[in-house]
């Protein structure tokens, strides 16, 4: 992303040349925005985000779809295209998809059924929204459930701070890595480890814990995806119960295609 540097005052240092007083970096998302359908880049282009990490995170096409708007999402909704956004994100368009104003006739050819409700989600940022999502199947092992909550920044910038009860972090700006494990010593560092020997960096990792020695979880967003390699040797550790990796969605164009391509198993 292109930068420029704006200097305001400068003083003299102790070797009399002159410096820069103050220095605001302004990037032209900055200036311009997102590349989306507006109105708006925190109630369109956010929602639809956080809804677009959400059905990555399921790995499936879901079938149901409820969202808990909080705050700001849930008084401006409709007049912002919230509503439109969200549906759109669940069914895998990017924020910049034409075909977001007709995304509840979209949902419906697809088998997508979805409902609205407002409440206090606590304290969290005003433009904030639980994610509720359910792919449903002939028999119990195909149905597939997920509650993701996150908040829109501004400028199209999300975060996710809750994903089925652990509290994460990641933001969907780099590639991230989602492990559900057993709380058991080592698991951390092991999955680290592979991550550092696939010659991947780690710009983020949070994890958390329902209780000692129970379910947990972490995210890891990181500079590139793990090879197939390394996801598979991890898929195979047997304290890992369950693994996704989620593409970006902070690029111009992040469609559903990448949803194919997440990757999970069930506990043995």
């Amino acid at each position: 992303m292109a930068e420029r540097q704006s200097f305001v005052g400068s003083k003299q240092n102790h070797a009399g040349a002159r410096r820069p007083l103050d220095c605001v970096i302004v990037s032209l998302l900055d200036v311009i925005g997102p590349v989306m359908v507006g109105p708006s880049s925190s109630h369109t282009a956010g929602a639809c985000r956080l809804a677009l990490l959400a059905r990555h995170t399921l790995g499936t096409q879901p079938t149901v779809a409820r969202f808990t708007l909080h705050g700001s999402f849930a008084k401006t909704a409709r007049g912002h295209g919230t509503e439109l956004a969200l549906v759109a994100g669940a069914l895998g368009f990017a924020p910049d998809d034409p075909r977001i104003p007709d995304a509840f006739e979209v949902a419906e050819q697809a088998g997508l059924r979805f409902e609205f409700e407002s409440a206090d989600l606590g304290d969290v940022h005003p433009n904030s929204v639980r994610v509720r999502l359910w792919r449903e199947g002939r028999d119990p092992g195909e149905a597939a459930v997920l509650d993701v909550m996150g908040s829109s920044l501004g400028g199209g910038l999300v975060k996710v701070f809750s994903l089925d009860g652990f509290r994460l972090e990641f933001s969907g700006a780099a590639p991230t890595l989602l492990v559900r494990h057993q709380d058991t010593p080592g698991v951390i560092a092991r999955v680290t480890r592979v991550i550092a020997d696939d010659d991947v960096n780690v710009a983020t990792l949070f994890c958390a814990r329902k209780r000692k020695g129970g379910e947990a979880m972490m995210s890891v967003e990181c500079d590139r995806a793990i090879s197939d390699a390394a996801a598979s040797y991890l898929l195979h550790l047997p304290s890992i119960a369950w693994l996704r990796q989620l593409p970006t969605v902070m690029s111009a164009r992040s469609d559903g295609a990448h949803v194919e391509n997440a990757t999970s198993r069930a506990a043995t």
